[in-house]
């Protein structure tokens, strides 16, 4: 017991500094008092006698009544011109109870529905009437003002009220312990120890019963000696139990039960918030001050249940947020520390009942919360417990079952479905709009979280992209950003879902396509294109082009890795062709009935992307259009005709340079033909050299003499383009005619004649042409 004979010296030391520092509180509180008293004149003095009289009864009758309560209690009955007296004068009945009460637990000054607006000239005191913004809700403030209003609380009790009440109340336990022990020490008592302690134990009954006499005429004063009486039979009980073994356990622990339970008692009937904390804070320490050892986590949860049920009762009639926490706190605090320490799998079937059973008083504990709100701000919800108790009840069910994957995956989807239904009640409810959309987002977090317990990492990437595709489409409908936030991450879980997946099957399928790496890729690659025209409907380009990058990323990655795996090498490049063409295909289709510059750059990069395909066909099979590669080229040529037409009606140039790389793949492709079927036929290097440029000198000899030609599909649409595609011909032409001037140009099989032989006569060709 050395400590307890420290701790008691310490505080008598720090009596003459409290008495100091009360001293100046209570200066700083008169100054209060007079500044508010003054307030209460000048309002006086600024509106009618007959006004003021009517606030003055309404005050002394109705007391601790909110605004509203006054006319719901009698006052709808009564002339007009006396409800308009008592409207306008509630200001001065707000000052009048801030320079009367100044007291610490005066009932919960909850912000009033609506206040009638200050008389001209008139002073308005704000004192516990915080006003909320109209559409802002609790969930959404700021993390600071949480520490701020704790700060303020703190602060308040400290320099507020009956200061030297409270800090003799501070110092009770403490100085009823030391004296008795300095007299007991002293050998001034020499009766049995069940004397003393039926002694002490009588005063705080007379004190218990003072205090209740007093309750009406000096609330503060009666509050704080109620809680020291009940406190100092707490430690009598404890006394008799612990220190001297004068009463068994289950007399102990009866006695500190009903205590408790009439300290609630008291605290609701007197609408005191801090007896009815200290009442909980009590119980929920009692069985740990009482405990024998013996391990009984069926007796402890039992207890704790009852005590939970006596904070849902209070909820029913009080908004007392601090005592919800207080028994939220405790409750699955001392849980968590019991299942850390002795938890074991046979004892399952004895606790899983009471998470049950707590998880659902503080999944009904903030809605009674929210019942209780006042007018405007009914629309308040209490997001530490609304949030905490899932997350925290799922936690401790995770450990229960020892994180097995499957029976967690339909725990999250039972808290998915519970949630969801919440969510469907109160959404449709004027005053509870708050609450519903955060049990949405329960609802669908719990969903997300049953995917990956559930299923594999495939399966998890395509679940996780479609729901974040349909996140993202609620959010800009319901123009809110913290849905929109929540698609974009489960969409960059899906990826990285499948990365792993991915890494973990190390390629493996059996067939092209029809597999699960590629249908999960796929519906990412689905879900980001479905997530950029949602941006793109709402008009934010940014957002619609990062997502449609990202989706057609997927797209082509995807089908080029299928390709990569399925595909044999020399057919490769054949499939790349194919694959493109279809691409530039369907987003020329979306773009002929959304007109998005994105299609048409993705069209024309996939007739680009044909160029390098020509080099890889030529690379392996000497040719473009050897095995596989006369049908893909066959194909491109369909899809890039039906391309080419979607790109007509487009007002966008970017048709026009679709077809003209159109034409120049065709260019090159021929020319690359012309070469292999001069090496076919064993022909000389000239002639080879001079396959290499027909095809260019065609197309410009048709777009000089036969345009329309050219200009099909576009027509006059390509007319703008006609000065810049002869342009960049002729310049091929240039090149090819600068290069032959160094080749020798043999003729074989034809006798090799100056300026006769077919490189000359190209280049003599190409200069008239100029």
């Amino acid at each position: 017991m050395e400590w307890l004979i420290t701790l008691i010296g310490l505080v008598v030391l720090a009596l003459p500094v409290m008495l100091v520092i009360a001293l100046v509180l209570i200066f700083g509180l008169r100054q209060r008092v007079s500044r508010l008293e003054g307030k209460v004149a000048a309002l006086e003095s600024s509106v009618p006698a007959d006004t003021v009289a009517a606030a003055s009864m309404a005050v002394q009758e109705y007391g601790d009544e909110p605004y509203d309560a006054v006319f719901a209690n009698g006052y709808d009955n009564e002339d007009q011109q006396q409800k308009d007296a008592m409207e306008s004068s509630h200001s001065i009945a707000e000052a009048r109870m801030d320079a009367a009460a100044e007291r610490d637990d005066y009932p919960e000054m909850e912000p009033v529905a609506s206040v009638p607006p200050p008389l001209p000239g008139s002073f308005s005191s704000d004192r516990g009437h915080r006003r909320v913004q109209p559409g802002k809700s609790g969930v959404e403030r700021a993390p600071s003002e949480f520490l701020e209003r704790l700060s303020r609380s703190v602060k308040g009790w400290f320099t507020e009220g009956n200061i030297p009440v409270k800090i003799g109340v501070l110092v009770l336990f403490a100085g009823v312990a030391a004296l008795l022990k300095y007299v007991s020490d002293q050998g001034w008592l020499t009766v049995p120890i069940e004397l003393r302690l039926t002694g002490v134990a009588a005063a705080a009954l007379g004190a218990l019963l003072f205090a209740w006499r007093k309750r009406e005429h000096h609330h503060l004063f009666a509050l704080s000696i109620q809680g020291g009486a009940i406190g100092v039979l707490l430690l009598t009980v404890f006394a008799a139990f612990s220190r001297y073994s004068l009463l068994p356990v289950s007399a102990a622990f009866g006695l500190s039960v009903a205590l408790i339970a009439g300290a609630g008692i008291l605290a609701v009937l007197q609408n005191a918030r801090v007896l009815a904390v200290f009442a909980i804070l009590a119980g929920f320490l009692a069985p740990i001050w009482l405990s024998t050892g013996s391990g009984n986590h069926v007796a402890l949860f039992s207890y704790y249940a009852i005590l939970n049920v006596a904070i849902l009762g209070i909820a029913w009639w009080r908004s007392w947020r601090g005592l919800n926490l207080l028994g939220f706190g405790f409750t699955f605090g001392i849980g968590t520390i019991w299942g850390m320490s002795d938890y074991r799998v046979e004892k399952f079937a004895s606790t899983e009942p009471f998470l049950l059973l707590f998880f659902a008083f503080y999944l009904l504990i903030p809605i009674l919360y929210a019942r209780k709100r006042v007018g405007s701000q009914r629309d308040v919800i209490d997001g530490s417990l609304v949030f905490g108790t899932p997350l925290i009840a799922f936690l401790l069910q995770a450990g229960l079952l020892e994180f097995e994957r499957l029976p967690l995956a339909f725990c999250a989807l039972g808290l998915g479905g519970l949630y969801l239904g919440l969510a469907a009640v109160f959404l449709r409810r004027e005053n509870f709009v708050s609450l519903g959309q955060a049990y949405a987002v329960l609802a669908i977090g719990f969903a997300t979280l049953a995917v990956p317990l559930a299923l594999s990492a495939q399966n998890t990437a395509c679940i996780f992209a479609v729901e974040g595709a349909a996140l993202i489409w609620v959010g800009l409908r319901q123009r809110r950003l913290l849905p929109q936030i929540g698609g974009v991450g489960l969409q960059l879980m899906a990826a990285i879902a499948f990365g792993y997946a991915l890494a973990d099957s190390h390629g493996y399928a059996d067939t092209i396509f029809a597999n699960a790496s590629f249908m999960s890729a796929l519906l990412i690659a689905l879900a980001g294109l479905a997530s950029a025209w949602c941006y793109r409907n709402a008009k934010i380009t940014f957002l619609s082009v990062l997502f449609y990058l990202w989706g057609i990323s997927w797209w082509c990655g995807n089908a080029l890795h299928e390709i990569h795996v399925f595909i044999p090498e020399v057919n490769r490049a054949d499939a790349a062709l194919v694959i493109f063409a279809v691409t530039g295909w369907l987003a020329a289709e979306v773009h002929r009935r959304r007109g998005a510059m994105a299609l048409g750059m993705t069209t024309l990069l996939a007739f680009v992307a044909a160029g390098p395909l020509l080099l890889e066909q030529s690379r392996v099979h000497d040719y473009p259009f050897a095995g596989y590669g006369l049908i893909a080229w066959c194909i491109y040529a369909v899809l890039g005709i039906r391309s080419l037409l979607c790109l007509r009606d487009s007002d966008h140039r970017l048709a026009g340079y679709v077809q003209f790389v159109w034409w120049s793949v065709w260019a090159l492709a021929l020319s690359m033909l012309s070469e292999w079927l001069g090496r076919r036929f064993d022909l000389d290097q000239g002639w080879s050299t001079v396959a290499i440029i027909l095809p260019w000198l065609s197309l410009w000899v048709s777009s000089r003499y036969r345009w329309r030609w050219i200009a099909a599909p576009l027509g006059e649409r390509f007319d703008s383009f006609r000065s810049a595609f002869q342009g960049t011909i002729f310049a091929v032409l240039s090149i090819w005619w600068l290069y032959a001037l160094f080749q020798p140009g043999g003729s074989a099989p034809l006798p090799w004649v100056p300026l006769l032989n077919p490189m000359e006569l190209t280049q003599l060709a190409i200069l008239l042409l100029a």
